[in-house]
């Protein structure tokens, strides 16, 4: 059963995360004029689907949530002896579907080899094995449903309170407990860890590594 009561001790009240503009009915053609008109240097992030465009401003809460759980994720992939290509907030961009979006945090960690040392070509390569998203505010985009179409394995969500977990089953989203990428670490694993980069992300750090070691040689 998955626990979806929120561990991270931060009011809600008190987060402001992004600002949000959102277009409807507006075609792939206009999406695309829109993204060209802004160019690659924008600080909006872009999420479209089938006909819906959003534009996200992040603010700093949804800036630092990004980079620790960045941050937790690459000291795991570390310790546990895994591989990754980080990606971003590189464009995911699917034309066939009229459909392309901006993660916070996107791996190949699973799929590393087929794309290490090369550009990503969306249309024959895999999407990313892992992809992290922070929405604080409301969003008029489904991202279970636009992550799940593009083929995303794995897809995190943090609202500010509460990280949910999906793992893509049968083409849509499940809720699941623990990471099918990190499957020894609880969840109260990751908020600890949050919470405590909240005051001091080296020290957060040095004391996740030191737990992955014990658990490694059986002492946890």
């Amino acid at each position: 059963m998955v626990s979806t009561a929120p561990q991270f001790s931060i009011p809600r009240s008190a987060l402001a995360g992004e600002r949000r503009v959102t277009i409807h009915q507006l075609s792939w053609q206009g999406y695309q004029q829109i993204q060209q008109t802004l160019g690659e240097r924008r600080s909006p992030r872009l999420a479209y689907d089938q006909g819906t465009l959003e534009l996200t401003m992040p603010l700093e809460e949804h800036e630092s949530f990004a980079e620790w759980i960045g941050l937790l994720i690459r000291i795991l992939v570390e310790e546990f002896g895994l591989k990754m290509k980080s990606i971003g907030s590189t464009t995911l961009e699917y034309p066939n579907r009229e459909r392309s979006v901006e993660p916070d945090n996107a791996y190949y960690i699973q799929n590393q080899a087929k794309v290490s040392g090369r550009r990503i070509n969306f249309e024959q390569d895999p999407p990313p094995d892992l992809v992290v998203e922070i929405d604080i505010t409301h969003t008029d985009i489904d991202k279970n449903r636009l992550y799940a179409s593009i083929g995303v394995p794995e897809f995190w969500r943090f609202n500010g309170t509460a990280l949910s977990i999906y793992q893509l089953q049968s083409q849509a989203y499940v809720e699941v407990e623990h990471s099918p990428t990190f499957p020894k670490v609880p969840k109260d694993k990751f908020y600890e860890f949050l919470q405590q980069a909240s005051r001091d992300e080296v020290e957060a750090s040095r004391a996740l590594r030191a737990w992955v070691r014990q658990l490694q040689s059986g002492d946890v």
